[in-house]
């Protein structure tokens, strides 16, 4: 598949009748992953973005329609009708809308949407992975109206729905692709659901505790023997379905298998009895492993690799692992490597750092056209990308993601007498942008990259280069421009102490930076303007949020060249107009926060925001800044801010309260406190709000009183006002205004009731509040869903973490 910006990936399973493309998620609502081709509608460049935007407004009113005042709706006072549109035009509008709304609801409105709704270009595809208000009853509905419509079905991550939810998904006999990774999910309900789907080829489910695969039908093991995809995240020791699944291309597998039981007991990574079936890997193109921490994930991985040692996949072309820490290699991984460099020729690679480090494994491996390379962690110097990797700098066009993060000597001719604060060699970037001039998504964070004084040789002066850029990472100290650092003289030392000591009293600072037109990182943001994700990280950064073990008490300092970072720089990224997600931890010179408010005034397109560790540790000094900048950010989907000494109350929570489109918040800090009364009445009032996660330094007594405040009024609320929403559906009515048919509202409940009644509909709703260093949070941990634990909870750089369209 093609992604924007002509991205090459790792393409899926090619779908009968599909008049679809894989797509980034439109900012400001609309729906998810997946669109009418643009090209075929006549949206492509700037009217088409002009386009796109009337048309996601023309859906938000569809959706909503809380703009219409006094019962006559905007389209009648501004003489345009939206019944009126082509059906060409209409069929783009409700692309933006999701399946269950057009089927349950918009349908039901007018004749001429009866038969738009239910055309092929929105019914083909059905994304249910972050429709959080679905519900069992929805689904149920959906499937019995549209399922034999349906030829991909993603169901990812719907932790909420029942079992029972899936057994449904019967009715959708046509169905090429299906996901239900994170969904609830036994060995009964997948062998029954399986067995009705002989079109079946690409597959997404959860292996865990209790699966077993004899409980799998004659007919389920037929319909596995002809998924070509599979994706597997593995809970428990076991191979899954892996061995039913005959004629693979591609297996991707997520290890999340932790140490311990609940209990206490050390796991083993043995597989268990009747599961040693040997995998089938023959026609395998594509494999692709991520590891969370831990032995026993290590040890199943191994058991996987195992087949791969013996005979290696002519058509392999992709070869991916990624593991945190130390994952040593062995014999039967050295095998497979030696066989891989003599056999195949890959176009996506990524390796364990001890796999890497110290051998000449680059020097062998042949690649074709490779369009992502990780080298995460690895000791790799510039010397050895250049000439191993990159052909000695010859034409690398083909390239289009690059993971370089933790690579501390990747910019350094030789790696063994560098220190890691070093300057980088200015002539090995240079060659990797000019060989690599297509990428689309770089990551150089989590190491020391300082440019030298010599003039246009800056690190951000050679990446405005890459006018292609999607995503970038990059740690703090880089963006530092070293010319006007000179002529600085030292900062005082008590402007930004990063320790969490006492705290010291601050007078009134006078600031001031360089002019915008003399920055090196204010010129970089303004030749990038198709950037829609940036991560600026400390290099010594690190999370007080654990993943398996306890919190982290303590933080490295910051790097003594990103002291100079801070309010001039983050205004600098205001200019990137297509921004969607920003990520900014450890900047040690935020004064006042005033950049952030540059930032919420000019992205508006701005859907995630991660703050960390800004400014003074021991003093949240950009309070007033934020809540300016929140009131501004009326796309903005998920917030996480972990600052120590946090004061979550109630001006912070006003301000949040703008923020209309707001789903999912996580505050971590060490010290930090909350008010309750603050916290109610912020989740009263943002009503589409589905996760709350908050770890403060509240006692636990507090904290779960708060959690249980929350659940217990949100569930009182659903059954107060269970039989006036059953009565009559809202949205319907609603859309029966914009279709300009007359309704009758003389038997609705009032306006109060109405928005109980919104608020009660949070099936998904995900609340953890919990004392950030208490000693059983690794316990409350493990419970969090994973979609949220590892798009949001969990910090971590996410730029180029994995290759483009891995899948779908």
């Amino acid at each position: 598949m093609e992604a924007r910006g002509g991205c090459r990936g790792l393409g899926g399973v090619a779908s009968r009748g599909s008049r679809v493309m894989a797509a980034p998620e439109e900012p400001c609502g609309g729906r998810a992953g997946w669109e009418p081709d643009r090209e075929a509608a006549g949206l492509s460049g700037a009217r088409g973005r002009r386009r796109r935007r009337q048309a996601r407004g023309a859906a938000a009113m569809l959706r909503c329609g809380e703009e219409i005042v006094s019962g006559e709706c905007e389209e009648e006072s501004n003489g345009v009708n939206l019944m009126d549109f082509s059906d060409e035009i209409l069929l783009h509008i409700l692309s933006y809308v999701p399946c269950t709304d057009l089927v349950l609801n918009v349908r039901r409105t007018c004749r001429k949407l009866a038969t738009l709704c239910l055309d092929k270009s929105l019914t083909h595809t059905v994304l249910l992975q972050k429709d959080y208000k679905v519900n069992k009853d929805k689904v149920k509905q959906l499937m019995r109206d549209i399922g034999k419509e349906i030829y991909q079905l993603n169901m990812a991550g719907c932790y909420w729905l029942p079992s029972s939810s899936i057994d449904h998904i019967t009715r959708c006999k046509n169905l090429v692709k299906l996901n239900l990774s994170g969904c609830h999910l036994t060995s009964l309900h997948l062998s029954k659901t399986l067995s009705t789907l002989q079109h079946l080829r690409s597959l997404a489910i959860d292996v865990n505790p209790g699966f077993d695969a004899g409980q799998l039908s004659s007919e389920c093991k037929a319909t596995l023997s002809r998924v070509l995809e599979l994706k597997q995240t593995l809970y428990t020791p076991s191979y899954g379905v892996v061995p039913c699944c005959t004629s693979l291309e591609k297996l991707l597998l997520y290890f999340e298998i932790l140490d311990r039981s609940r209990e206490g007991f050390m796991l083993s990574g043995q597989l268990m009895v009747g599961e040693s079936n040997v995998p089938h890997y023959q026609n395998l193109r594509v494999f692709y492993a991520r590891l969370a921490p831990g032995y026993v994930n290590q040890e199943v991985v191994r058991l996987y690799l195992a087949v791969l040692s013996d005979r290696t996949p002519e058509n392999l072309h992709a070869f991916l692992i990624s593991a945190p820490g130390s994952f040593a290699e062995t014999g039967a991984t050295k095998n497979l490597l030696d066989s891989m460099a003599r056999n195949v020729r890959l176009d996506a690679l990524q390796l364990p750092k001890a796999w890497i480090n110290g051998s000449g494994l680059l020097q062998h491996l042949k690649f074709n056209n490779p369009f992502y390379f990780s080298f995460s962690r690895c000791t790799l110097s510039g010397g050895q990308l250049i000439q191993r990797v990159m052909n000695g700098g010859k034409d690398l066009k083909s390239l289009t993601s690059l993971n370089l993060s933790g690579c501390i000597h990747c910019l350094a001719p030789e790696s063994l007498l560098r220190k890691a604060e070093d300057d980088i060699d200015s002539s090995i970037l240079e060659s990797l942008v000019v060989s690599c001039c297509n990428l689309r998504h770089l990551n150089l964070s989590a190491a020391h990259h300082h440019s030298s004084k010599n003039i246009g040789n800056h690190l951000c002066q050679l990446l405005a280069r890459l006018k292609h850029l999607l995503s970038l990472a990059l740690p703090v100290c880089s963006i530092t421009d070293v010319a006007a650092n000179v002529e600085k003289p030292p900062m005082q030392s008590n402007v930004m102490p990063q320790t969490l000591g006492k705290k010291v009293r601050i007078g009134v600072q006078t600031y001031s930076s360089q002019k915008p037109q003399s920055s090196v990182f204010w010129a970089l943001m303004g030749s990038l303007p198709l950037l829609e994700n940036l991560e600026i990280i400390g290099s010594s950064f690190s999370s007080a949020m654990p993943r398996n073990e306890p919190a982290i008490r303590n933080s490295l300092p910051p790097c003594v060249r990103a002291q100079s970072v801070g309010d001039s720089e983050v205004a600098a990224i205001g200019q990137l107009t297509y921004l969607q997600s920003l990520t900014l931890a450890q900047l040690p010179n935020i004064l006042t926060g005033s950049g952030l408010i540059s930032i919420g005034l000019q992205c508006q397109h701005l859907r995630t925001l991660s703050l960390a560790n800004l400014g003074m540790m021991g003093n949240m000094v950009y309070m007033s800044a934020l809540t300016d900048m929140l009131k501004r950010c009326k796309c903005l989907r998920d917030l996480r801010l972990e600052q120590p000494y946090f004061s979550a109350g109630a001006q912070f929570f006003q301000a949040l309260s703008h923020c209309s489109s707001l789903q999912r918040l996580c505050i971590v800090s060490r010290s930090g406190t909350l008010q309750s009364d603050a916290v109610m009445s912020f989740m009263a009032s943002c009503l589409e709000v589905i996760m709350c996660h908050m770890f403060m330094g509240e006692s636990l007594t507090v904290c779960k009183n708060l959690q249980q405040s929350i659940v217990r009024r949100t569930v009182g609320l659903d059954k107060k006002h269970e039989e006036p929403r059953q009565r009559r559906d809202y949205q319907t009515d609603i859309c029966c205004i914009l279709c300009n048919f007359t309704a009758d509202f003389t038997h609705l409940p009032p306006r109060s009731a109405i928005i109980c009644c919104f608020q009660a509909e949070r099936p998904a709703l995900n609340v953890v509040i919990f004392p950030l260093l208490h000693e059983d949070l690794t316990e409350v941990i493990r419970d969090v869903p994973m979609r949220h634990l590892d798009e949001i909870t969990l910090f971590k750089s996410r730029v180029a973490e994995e290759p483009p369209n891995l899948w779908w």
